[in-house]
């Protein structure tokens, strides 16, 4: 993997334990050579996570969407900074650029973010793979959510194993590293022809 998109908060949350793993991501992408893809903001985990890893000497490609320069506050410091003029090129161009995904805590921008690059997957659009740096138990209803979809059956099993979690950076970096995508899901089988 040479590059991984990650989403997060453009707040640090309540608890300082975000900041610290966001830091520790940052360090961990840096010291592994990969380059970090992100929303492009100076604020809130956004932020922590481009300067720990521009600290450790990695690379950081921001995506920015025109209307959130002053909003976000544009990271000036980066590798690159791309602007782009939407949301939806902001997670297209996102995409292009990585080879696989993290999600960190954060709010719902954070979550259709991970969702639509998770739905790409599971359509077969890409077969990236797509973790969730579940801290301090964040993700633990979400997780939950996803089992509750396969037994409800809304989703397949194999399809279930897209999400990957891992509660360290250095276990959902190897997750993501040791990643085999499941079969594209059929909406056609033998009983429905």
């Amino acid at each position: 993997m040479k590059s991984i998109a990650v989403f997060c908060g453009s707040n640090d949350g309540a608890s300082p334990v975000y900041k610290e793993y966001a830091v520790a991501l940052g360090k961990e992408l840096a010291a592994r050579g990969i380059t970090l893809i992100y929303g492009g903001a100076t604020v809130g985990l956004m932020g922590a996570i481009a300067d720990s890893v521009m600290q450790a000497g990695g690379r950081v490609i921001g995506v920015l969407p025109h209307f959130l320069k002053k909003r976000e506050i544009e990271h000036t410091r980066l590798t690159e900074l791309i602007m782009v003029d939407s949301m939806h090129e902001r997670k297209l161009k996102m995409s292009e650029l990585a080879d696989g995904f993290i999600a960190m805590p954060g709010g719902p921008g954070t979550m259709e973010e991970y969702f639509e690059i998770f739905t790409w997957a599971q359509l077969g659009l890409h077969q990236k793979p797509c973790g969730l740096l579940n801290v301090n138990g964040y993700y633990d209803p979400l997780i939950a959510l996803f089992g509750n979809m396969v037994q409800e059956k809304f989703m397949q099993e194999k399809q279930h194993s897209i999400m990957l979690n891992d509660t360290t950076a250095e276990g959902i970096l190897q997750q993501l590293a040791d990643y085999s995508p499941p079969p594209v899901k059929k909406y056609l089988t033998d009983e429905r022809t």
